[in-house]
C-alpha cells in the first residue's frame, strides 16, 4: 500500500513541477533569480520522477541533493540581488552548500559500502540541510521589504512546506528507520501541494527585490551555527558508536571546556570583545556600520526628552561614543570667540583637561574650524597621519594624553560651533573611511542640533529683554504722568506754601508719588507678580473718584451715571486704566471743556465711559495705530496709554472700545463683569 501511495504521488509531483517546467519555458524573464526557477522546477520534476520509480535509489539521491542545491542558489541569487549585500549572508550559503557537498560524498559511501553509520550519517546530513536551508527561507522573507513580501509569500511557504516535511522526515528515519516509512510514501503529496505554491509566486515575478540586514546576518549565522554543532556532535556519536572506548563523552566534555574557556576570556574582557567585534565587521561585511540602525539610534540619543533626559551636550557626546563604541568624550563649544571651553562631558576617563589646558588648545580649534577635518591622535602619535592632517597644530597635553582618540568638528553654515573629543577604546584601532563618512556626515545633523538649542537659547534671552522693555515703556509711561503731577505741585508751591491745607496736600500728594514709583521698581523685577490681580466685588465708586480727585485738580471732570454699581476688578489696576484714559481726553479737550465719566449696567457687565470734546480721531487711525505701542498723535507722547490700558482691561476679562468722529470728541468705554448680588454681599458683611 505504501508503494503505491509513494508511486502515484511522487508522479503526480513530477507531472505538476513538468507543467510549472514548460509554463516558465513560455513566459521568459529577466528578473533576477528566474533562470535558477526555472532549473529548480526541472530538477524537482525529475527529482519526484526518480522517486516514483526508484525510491531510495542511488539517483533519487543525487537528484534530492541536486534540487536543494538550485533552490539554495536561487535563494542565495535573490539575497545577492539586493543593494545591501553582505558577506556574512555569502557564509552562510557556503556552509549549507558545504553541507550539501557532504551528502554527495556520504552518497557515494552508500552505495559503495552500506554500513549502519554510514546510512545514518547521510540521513543526518540531509536533516541538517533542511534545517539549514529553513533558516535561510525565515532570513529571506523576515528581512524582505515589506512592499515586496506579499511577492515572495507563497514561494516562501512552498519551500518551508518542502524543507518542514524533509527535517520532519530524516529526523524520524535517524531514530526509527521503520517508523519513517509511511512518511517517505506520502512525501509525494507533500511536494505535489506546494506546486500551486510556485505557480502563485511565479505568476508576479516583477516584485522580487529582497533588502537584508545585519541583524538577519548574525540570527542565520547564529542559527546555523547550533544547527552544524548539534550535527556534528550527532556525526562523531554515530562514527564512534561501535568503539570500545567512550570518546563521545571525552570529545563533549572537551568541547565544553575550550568554550567556557573562550566565554570566560571574551565576555569579561572589552579589549578582546571589541576585537571580536571588529574581526567580525571586517570579514563578514561589505560595510562596517549598519548605517540604519546607526542612523536611528544617533537621532534617538539626540532627540531624546522627558525630565529624565540628559542635557543636550552629554545626549552629544555619548551619541557618538556608541557609534564607535569609545568609552566617553567631552564637548568642546567656544566661548564667545575668546577660547575653547568644556560644555557637557560623558565618562571621560578621569578629571577633564584644566582651562589652560583648553586655551592651549585654541589652535586646534581655529584649523579644525577652516579644514572641517577630523583629527586622529593616534595617527599625529605614531606618524602615520597624511601630510594635510601632520599640519594641524595639536596641542602637547592632547599628543601626551593617551585618553584623546579622535576630534569630531561640528560645523554649521561653515562655522565651528563645537568639538567631540573622543576617549581612546580599550581596542585602539585606526579609523578608516567608513568611519570618517560616518562621524562627518553625524557631526552635520548634530551641529544642526546644537545650532538650534544655542538659537533657542539667545531667543529665550532676547525674549526677557523684550519682556523687560515692554514692562519699561509701559512704566516710563507712568512715570510720565507722575512727572507731570510733581511738576504741578512744584508750581503751586511757589504760591500757596504758607497755606497748611495745600501742604498737607502737597504732603500726601508726594507720599503717593513715592509709592507709586516703588510700585513701578517692582515692577520691573524678573519674577513680579501680575500686573492685574484676579477680580474681586468692588464698588465703583471710589476707585472712580480716587481717580477722578487724582486727575482734576485743574480740570472739571464729571461723575455721572449709577456710580453705586459693583464690578469684579482689581481696583488698582481698573484706577490704572481709567486714569490712563481721562488723562488722554484731558490732554485732547479743550481746557474750558469738561470731560465726563459715565457708569451703567450693560446685562452681565458694566459700562464706564470717558467722554471727551477734542478734536477726535478717523477710522483709520482707530483700525490701524491707536491700540498699537508708540504711536500717537500729541507732541512727546508715548503712545502706551490706550495700548496699556487695553491690555489691563483684557487681563481682568473685559473689554474696551471706542468711538470717536474728526472734530466730534471720541468716547471710550470699558465694559468690566458685573458682580454677583451674593458675592457683594459677602464682601460687604466681610
Amino acid at each position: 500500500m505504501d508503494s503505491l501511495i509513494g508511486f502515484w504521488s511522487h508522479a503526480l509531483a513530477a507531472v505538476l513541477f513538468g507543467a510549472l517546467t514548460f509554463w516558465r519555458l513560455a513566459k521568459p524573464s529577466r528578473q533576477p533569480g528566474q533562470r535558477l526557477l526555472l532549473a529548480a522546477f526541472a530538477l524537482t520534476c525529475c527529482w519526484a520522477w526518480l522517486w516514483a520509480i526508484d525510491p531510495g535509489g542511488g539517483l533519487a539521491r543525487y537528484s534530492e541533493t541536486a534540487r536543494n542545491l538550485v533552490w539554495i542558489g536561487l535563494l542565495y541569487s535573490l539575497s545577492a540581488a539586493s543593494n545591501e549585500r553582505q558577506q556574512g549572508v555569502g557564509l552562510v550559503y557556503g556552509a549549507v552548500a558545504a553541507v550539501l557537498g557532504l551528502q554527495l560524498v556520504a552518497t557515494a559511501f552508500v552505495l559503495f559500502s552500506p554500513s549502519e553509520s554510514i546510512l545514518q550519517t547521510a540521513t543526518l546530513l540531509r536533516a541538517t540541510t533542511a534545517a539549514g536551508a529553513l533558516v535561510l527561507v525565515h532570513n529571506l522573507y523576515g528581512q524582505a521589504a515589506p512592499a515586496t513580501r506579499s511577492h515572495i509569500r507563497f514561494a516562501m511557504l512552498g519551500l518551508a512546506v518542502m524543507w518542514i516535511y524533509d527535517l520532519n522526515f530524516y529526523t524520524v528515519r535517524y531514530f526509527e528507520p521503520a517508523s519513517a516509512e509511511p512518511l517517505r510514501a506520502w512525501r509525494g503529496v507533500a511536494m505535489a501541494l506546494t506546486a500551486p505554491l510556485f505557480a502563485l509566486a511565479a505568476r508576479d515575478d516583477d516584485g522580487w527585490r529582497i533588502r537584508l540586514s545585519r541583524a538577519a546576518t548574525f540570527q542565520s549565522i547564529s542559527l546555523l551555527a547550533i544547527c552544524g554543532y548539534f550535527a556534528l556532535m550527532a556525526v562523531v556519536a554515530t562514527a564512534l558508536r561501535g568503539s570500545r572506548v567512550d570518546w563521545v563523552a571525552e570529545i563533549m566534555v572537551s568541547v565544553l571546556a575550550l568554550m567556557t574557556i573562550g566565554a570566560m576570556v571574551v565576555l569579561p574582557s572589552a579589549r578582546a570583545r571589541g576585537w571580536f567585534k571588529v574581526k567580525l565587521a571586517t570579514h563578514l561585511f561589505e560595510h562596517r556600520y549598519d548605517y540604519r540602525s546607526e542612523w536611528l539610534r544617533f537621532a534617538d540619543t539626540l532627540g531624546r526628552s522627558g525630565p529624565d533626559a540628559p542635557a543636550l551636550g552629554k545626549r552629544i557626546v555619548k551619541a557618538f561614543a556608541e557609534m564607535v563604541e569609545a568609552p566617553g568624550g567631552l564637548l568642546v563649544v567656544g566661548d564667545g570667540g575668546a577660547q575653547p571651553i568644556i560644555a557637557a562631558e560623558w565618562n571621560w576617563p578621569g578629571p577633564p583637561p584644566a582651562a589652560d589646558d583648553l586655551a592651549a588648545a585654541a589652535p586646534l580649534w581655529s584649523a579644525v574650524e577652516r579644514s572641517g577635518r577630523i583629527v586622529e591622535f593616534d595617527a599625529l602619535r605614531g606618524g602615520w597621519a597624511s601630510a594635510r592632517d601632520r599640519r594641524v597644530p595639536a596641542p602637547d597635553w592632547v599628543l601626551a594624553d593617551d585618553r584623546c582618540w579622535a576630534a569630531v568638528p561640528l560645523a554649521h553654515h561653515g562655522r565651528l560651533i563645537g568639538l567631540v573629543l573622543l576617549a581612546t577604546p580599550d581596542y585602539r584601532r585606526a579609523l578608516d573611511w567608513e568611519d570618517f563618512d560616518l562621524l562627518r556626515t553625524a557631526g552635520r545633523q548634530a551641529a544642526a542640533t546644537l545650532a538650534e538649542a544655542q538659537g533657542q537659547d539667545a531667543l529665550a534671552n532676547a525674549q526677557r529683554f523684550e519682556e523687560f522693555n515692554r514692562r519699561f515703556a509701559f512704566i516710563l509711561h507712568d512715570i510720565k504722568n507722575l512727572v507731570s503731577q510733581l511738576s504741578l505741585v512744584a508750581r503751586n508751591a511757589e504760591r500757596h506754601a504758607d497755606n497748611p491745607e495745600f501742604r498737607a496736600d502737597m504732603v500726601a500728594t508726594l507720599r503717593n508719588s513715592v509709592g507709586k514709583m516703588n510700585d513701578l521698581l517692582a515692577r520691573l523685577a524678573p519674577h513680579s507678580q501680575a500686573r492685574v490681580k484676579p477680580g474681586e466685588p468692588q464698588p465703583l465708586r471710589p476707585i472712580l473718584e480716587s481717580v477722578i480727585a487724582l486727575h482734576g485738580e485743574n480740570r472739571t471732570i464729571e461723575l455721572c451715571g449709577d456710580t453705586g454699581l459693583w464690578a469684579d476688578v482689581d481696583s488698582a489696576a481698573l484706577g490704572q486704566a481709567l486714569g490712563h484714559l481721562i488723562h488722554n481726553a484731558i490732554e485732547a479737550s479743550p481746557w474750558v471743556e469738561p470731560v465726563t465719566v459715565t457708569v451703567a449696567a450693560a446685562g452681565p457687565q458694566v459700562a464706564i465711559s470717558v467722554a471727551d470734546t477734542g478734536c477726535g480721531m478717523d477710522s483709520d487711525f482707530i483700525r490701524n495705530r491707536l491700540f498699537q505701542p508708540f504711536a500717537s498723535t500729541k507732541p512727546g507722547g508715548f503712545g502706551i496709554g490706550a495700548f496699556e490700558a487695553r491690555s489691563i482691561i483684557a487681563a481682568m476679562d473685559g473689554r474696551l472700545t471706542v468711538t470717536s468722529n474728526p472734530g466730534t470728541g471720541s468716547v471710550f468705554t470699558i465694559f468690566v463683569p458685573a458682580a454677583e448680588q451674593r458675592r457683594i454681599a459677602e464682601r460687604k458683611r466681610a
